[in-house]
């Protein structure tokens, strides 16, 4: 945009194209042009894939910040959760390893929930600082943002962890077949929602559709609500 009066609507219109907004972007408010201080979907995307190869080489890093740094944690617990899980399926793990394993899970899976909120909270408050309302009668998505988030997350653990399959030196040519089939259709679910949720931010930051944070409200972690806890 050097040169280009960051005001214009041509060069609003190219940064929001380089961003990964749609082309048809030109028809779009003010309010949901402001809304490129949101990474795009295929940044966030890129995220989770790129975090997903590095974790499985080395530590668990968060390089980011702002937004990202919050879809990070909640894609870092989805990676620790698929971890445990494959450990808590495994036929040699005894009863006290299932245990163990039990409780991370629940606990991970609550951390997990409770990011999907912050992620949610997060384009509350921006909607709320750019002064964004919806239309009257705006409808309201049947999954959020950060829900949509939270599926591309494992969608990316899944897709590595297919990948792995093809390499697999004792994999015969009828599980590669099926687990190249499968990366497919996974690959496709990926782009489909990918693309469902750049909609959705576009209506979002265009007033089109309401945002409000799911609050998942679980139980099972909280001593006051769970009668195998409070009652022992």
């Amino acid at each position: 945009m050097t040169g280009e009066n960051p005001h214009n609507g041509t060069a609003l219109v190219r940064s929001l194209v380089r961003l990964g907004f749609p082309p048809d972007s030109r028809t779009m408010s003010a309010s949901t042009l402001a809304a490129t201080r949101l990474p795009s979907v295929s940044d966030i995307t890129q995220l989770q894939i790129d975090t997903v190869a590095a974790w499985h080489r080395g530590p668990i890093e968060n390089p980011y910040d702002g937004f990202k740094q919050l879809v990070c944690k909640q894609h870092e617990y989805n990676y620790r959760l698929w971890h445990q899980e494959d450990i808590a399926r495994s036929p040699t793990a005894d009863d006290v390893k299932i245990a163990a394993v039990k409780r991370a899970i629940d606990t991970l899976n609550q951390q997990r929930n409770d990011m999907i909120e912050k992620l949610d909270d997060a384009i509350t408050e921006l909607l709320g600082t750019l002064h964004v309302r919806p239309a009257d009668g705006a409808p309201i998505n049947t999954e959020t943002a950060g829900s949509a988030i939270d599926r591309l997350s494992i969608m990316s653990l899944r897709l590595y962890h297919y990948r792995e399959q093809l390499d697999r030196d004792d994999a015969d040519a009828s599980h590669r077949a099926m687990v190249a089939a499968r990366i497919d259709l996974c690959q496709q679910q990926h782009t489909d929602l990918s693309n469902s949720l750049q909609a959705l931010l576009v209506d979002i930051f265009d007033g089109k559709k309401q945002h409000k944070t799911y609050r998942q409200m679980k139980m099972y972690n909280d001593p006051s609500l769970n009668p195998e806890i409070y009652q022992s």
